[in-house]
């Protein structure tokens, strides 16, 4: 039987509010601990990641295009 893929998706930035990978939606003690969980452990924790990521409030995009100073 195979291991579970790794919910990463390389976008590895911590939410201060939330302390949720703003990525896969994992918790800093959980991507620690990853590579040493059983598959059923990860499993467990993968069924929580879309909930959690849709339970984050909103954060405003960052404009892509500077402001024209005036």
């Amino acid at each position: 039987m195979s291991a579970v893929s790794s919910p990463c998706i390389r976008i590895c930035v911590i939410d201060p509010a939330s302390k949720l990978c703003e990525g896969c939606g994992r918790t800093l003690q959980e991507i620690a601990q990853w590579s040493r969980l059983s598959e059923a452990e990860r499993l467990a924790i993968m069924t929580l990641l879309n909930e959690r990521l849709k339970a984050r409030p909103e954060r405003p995009q960052p404009s892509l295009r500077a402001e024209a100073k005036q």
